[in-house]
């Protein structure tokens, strides 16, 4: 049984595997009694992968679980894709996870990942299952925030998703500009990407995505769990060489 350990920009989510399947997913702190908790309902968890973007201290998870058995997702970790990035050591560890998500759901195919969250990421795995590279753009919140920031008097405004085109006053003008900035610069990007490779599949995940998949007029797959499916993939690949 593994455990996978999603440290995200925003929020930690943890999530338990039984032989590749998913059996629980939740939100959590980085604390000691909220993992105590998971090793107590979940006494057969043998391995730990950890995927953090931020840097977090997670020294306490050897005071519950084996130290040999926690690992962190790094470049130098077995892939199940080719990596032709030109800096591997600084390619996101979520990123990879997302590739190997794609190797594993989509073999044989062309698939972009696109990540909506507090950055929104466009990654490309090819049909040759080669992962070329892809972009990062700001996500929803930093968008509002940077609004606030760098500008003199406009207010610092909570998302909501905006059906029309423009707004009446400045709370909704913010609004739309940035859920309707975020929603065509996706939908341009896919249709770029089509243009580029053949039958491409395309895959929308994210804490942010949900209110994006009904409005796009591609053909989608969301999937809010990729990224933890991708990182279980990757522990599995690894165990009998870490």
């Amino acid at each position: 049984m593994n455990l996978i350990i999603d440290a995200g920009n925003t929020a930690v989510k943890l999530a338990v595997f039984e032989e590749g399947q998913l059996i629980l997913i939740q939100h959590v702190d980085a604390v000691y009694q909220d993992f105590k908790v998971i090793h107590e309902e979940y006494p057969q968890i043998n391995s730990v992968l950890i995927c953090d973007v931020r840097g977090l201290d997670w020294d306490f998870l050897n005071k519950i679980f084996e130290s040999k058995n926690i690992f962190k997702t790094a470049s130098t970790l077995r892939f199940p894709f080719t990596n032709t990035y030109k800096t591997p050591k600084t390619l996101g560890v979520d990123r990879m996870g997302l590739m190997a998500a794609a190797a594993k759901t989509y073999p044989k195919q062309n698939v972009l990942v696109i990540d909506v969250g507090t950055c929104i990421t466009y990654d490309i795995l090819t049909q040759e299952n080669t992962y070329v590279g892809g972009l990062i753009s700001p996500g929803y919140t930093m968008r509002y925030k940077s609004l606030k920031e760098f500008t003199g008097k406009l207010p610092l405004i909570a998302h909501e998703s905006i059906e029309r085109s423009f707004g009446v006053d400045t709370q909704s003008s913010i609004q739309a500009g940035v859920f309707n900035g975020v929603f065509y610069e996706i939908q341009g990007q896919i249709d770029h990407f089509k243009q580029k490779y053949h039958d491409l599949t395309i895959i929308l995940t994210g804490g942010d995505s949900k209110q994006l998949s009904k409005r796009l007029k591609n053909t989608i797959f969301a999937h809010p769990n990729f990224l933890v499916t991708g990182l279980d993939y990757i522990l599995e690949l690894n165990k009998k060489q870490l």
